[in-house]
């Protein structure tokens, strides 16, 4: 399988302070990861360090076979970065329309295409982005990665403070995004019983560094390793 993203010897964090400590992974592509851990152990650094929003200080990033380590922001995303953080930074004075056909960029995924993802979206198609609802919001961040038509998508946290039935509702597309229809992406999620059915890998992170990485079903059914990295309760 051909190899999309590669990060070698990652240090980086928030000006002299490093977080993620020398991190190596390996992504395919079409295939999907689950990025766990603990609050506070720098999975979010992590993805901040991928789109070129933390600093640097040690080891490479490479996508699709481009060396991206010290380009901007900009530049990460036109190479191929999809990336909804967890403050969504939706355009809360432009419509849903507007959101997505501002970042639109040609590929499979469209406007018309998002929408059919999210009927939701559809029917608010000419509400401001401050008259969603918060998981409405979330649904319109994940469409507008989308419709970028990204070689990775990011997604962090995606499920956070959600209601339960748009919790459904949100994790039934991301499924269909990165195991029906192959796109690659990296998930940060909180739960692991909700992330390791979608993905096929696994990566775990405690202080910055990996200390576990494997199949993602096999993650699953083993409540011993899920508890002892993620105070999972095994029922």
């Amino acid at each position: 399988m051909a190899e999309l993203l590669r990060v070698e010897g990652l240090k980086a964090g928030y000006g002299e302070a490093v977080v993620v400590q020398g991190v190596d992974l390996v992504l395919e592509k079409g295939r999907s990861l689950a990025l766990l851990g603990r609050n506070g152990t720098g999975k979010t650094t992590l993805l901040n360090t991928l789109v070129g929003a933390t600093r640097r200080h040690a080891g490479r990033i490479v996508l699709d076979g481009e060396d991206i380590s010290t380009m901007p922001s900009f530049k990460r995303a036109a190479a191929g970065i999809g990336w909804v953080p967890q403050e969504r930074n939706i355009f809360k004075s432009l419509t849903v329309d507007e959101n997505l056909s501002a970042v639109a960029r040609p590929g499979p995924w469209t406007v018309a295409r998002a929408f059919e993802m999210f009927p939701r979206l559809a029917e608010r198609r000419t509400n401001m982005g401050n008259e969603l609802s918060g998981g409405e919001q979330q649904m319109l961040a994940v469409a507008r990665a989308l419709v970028l038509n990204p070689k990775l998508l990011l997604l962090d946290e995606p499920l956070e403070g959600l209601a339960p039935i748009i919790v459904e509702e949100l994790l039934r597309s991301i499924a269909r995004v990165v195991r029906d229809e192959g796109m690659s992406a990296i998930i940060v999620e909180q739960n692991p019983r909700m992330i390791l059915p979608i993905t096929h890998t696994a990566v775990v992170l405690d202080r910055g560094a990996v200390v576990h990485r494997g199949e993602s079903e096999a993650l699953l059914a083993d409540p011993a390793t899920l508890d002892r990295w993620l105070a999972v309760a095994s029922h």
